[in-house]
Formats: C-alpha cells, sequence, structure tokens
C-alpha cells in the first residue's frame, strides 16, 4: 500500500497504536470511578502548558508534560483538603490552565498557529524524537496499570472497602492521576487538546458495552481504542479529512453499534 511507504504516515501509525492502547485501557478504570472528566479538565491544564512552553522557548510537550502532572497532583489535595468533590476540583484546576494559557497567549501575540495543532491535533506532524517519547511515555503508563492491575480494580469497584481492606488507596489515586496526566498530553497530538477526553472515554465506554468480565473490557477497549486511531488515519489520507476528527468520529461509531449490539444480546439472553 502506498500510504505505507510514507514516513510520516509510519510515525503516525506507530504513535497512533501506542497512544489509542494507553488510552483506551486507562479510560476503563476512569469511568469505572466516576472521574471520566478528569481527562477533559486536564486537557484545559495542558492547554496552559503549551503556551508556557512556547512563551519560554521550550519544548512545549516536556512544559504541558510538568505542568499536567503537577495539576494532577494539585486536583486531589483540593478534593482532599478542601473537603469538595471531584469535579469540582477538576473545574477550578481546569479553569486556571486555561486562563493561564489564554493570557500568555494575549501577552505574546503571536504563536497563535502552533497552538492550533496542539488544540486540534495534528498526527502527520510527528518527529522521530516525538514517537519515541511517546513510545517510552506510552509503554511506561501501561506497565504501571499491569503492575498495578488488582488493586486499581478493586479500587474502581468498590473505593471505600478498598481502604478499609488497608490498600493504600491514596497512592492509587495519585498513580492514576498521574498516568492520566501524562496520557493526555501524549494523545494532545492525535486528537488535540479539545477532543483528548474523546479518545480516553469513548473506547473505554465500547470496551464495557461489550463485555461482561473487567479483564474482557479491558481487552475490547484496548482494540476499540487501536482501531479507531488506525481506521481514523487511514480515512482521513483517503478522504482528505482532518485526522483528529475522523479518529474521534469513528470511535462514537463504534460505540454506536457496540451499544445496540449490547442491548440485542442483552435482550436475548
Amino acid at each position: 500500500m502506498e500510504i505505507l511507504t510514507f514516513g510520516f504516515m509510519q510515525r503516525a501509525l506507530l504513535s497512533g497504536v501506542l497512544i489509542g492502547l494507553a488510552c483506551s485501557m486507562l479510560g476503563v478504570f476512569l469511568i469505572l470511578r466516576r472521574d471520566a472528566m478528569i481527562g477533559h479538565g486536564l486537557a484545559h491544564v495542558t492547554f496552559g502548558g503549551v503556551a508556557i512552553g512556547l512563551f519560554l522557548g521550550i519544548s512545549p510537550l516536556a512544559a504541558a508534560l510538568v505542568v499536567a502532572v503537577l495539576s494532577s497532583i494539585f486536583i486531589l489535595r483540593i478534593r482532599d483538603r478542601a473537603g469538595v468533590y471531584g469535579d469540582t476540583a477538576i473545574g477550578i484546576v481546569s479553569s486556571v490552565g486555561m486562563g493561564l494559557g489564554i493570557v500568555i497567549v494575549g501577552l505574546s501575540g503571536k504563536f497563535s498557529v502552533e497552538l492550533f495543532s496542539y488544540l486540534f491535533g495534528n498526527i502527520l506532524a510527528i518527529g522521530v524524537w516525538e514517537v519515541m517519547v511517546s513510545a517510552i511515555l506510552a509503554a511506561a503508563v501501561l506497565t504501571a496499570i499491569i503492575l498495578n492491575y488488582n488493586e486499581l480494580v478493586f479500587s474502581a469497584f468498590d473505593h471505600e472497602l478498598a481502604r478499609a481492606s488497608g490498600l493504600k488507596v491514596d497512592r492509587l489515586d495519585g498513580l492514576l492521576a498521574v498516568l492520566t496526566a501524562v496520557t493526555v498530553v501524549l494523545a494532545m497530538k492525535v486528537v488535540g487538546l479539545l477532543l483528548v477526553a474523546a479518545l480516553i472515554v469513548i473506547p473505554a465506554a465500547t470496551g464495557l458495552q461489550l463485555a461482561s468480565r473487567f479483564r474482557m473490557a479491558i481487552i475490547f477497549s484496548g482494540i476499540a481504542g487501536v482501531v479507531s486511531v488506525l481506521g481514523g488515519l487511514f480515512t482521513a489520507y483517503y478522504l482528505d479529512l482532518p485526522a483528529s476528527g475522523a479518529i474521534v468520529l469513528l470511535a462514537t461509531l463504534f460505540f454506536l453499534i457496540s451499544m445496540a449490539a449490547g442491548r440485542a444480546f442483552r435482550l436475548r439472553g
């Protein structure tokens, strides 16, 4: 196939597979914990990190990663110490991040074109260095999930019982928040900051619709995430469409099909 001979497409496909897997597997845990919106909130914060990186002339990816990780920890601190709900803490921190980014853009009066590539995604412009960073970070996210799989599953299904059983729930909460921050930064090049939450939530929701057991939900979610990214890239290339929009719409189509299939299966059972 001609498309596979292009270097930019090879890099996009490799990054897409890794990031699709990391997003979809992490998303299953976030949905079950009712923390799906933390991805959306951290995407707003990441916008501020990207703006800081561009303003200071350093790597936007590195700046966004530092800001997103610190913000994820800050969200937990606000929730635990101020006694507010999780979505309230997410709303406060994400608003600060977005506001900071807007102020920096206004002060600099430039790099609006570069910012657009982070807001709407541009996976076809990923360089070799970014592929290597994506591979390392995606591998770190997947390894952390695998090593803490049993504890994360227990905590996701019954948070209070896990705490009462002696499980270090606070450490797991911190781990999941940091992994989400890393994943959001990874995925911003694929679908953009405006749609990054979709890549975390929709494939995971598809897996949960199709599976009756948690492990199968993880597998179905991973398949949905990878197929959505790869299918979206091929669709975007042949139909001359924005890759980020094609990926999210294809993921949504898979979710609608899985919802209908799951409903039919339950009615038959």
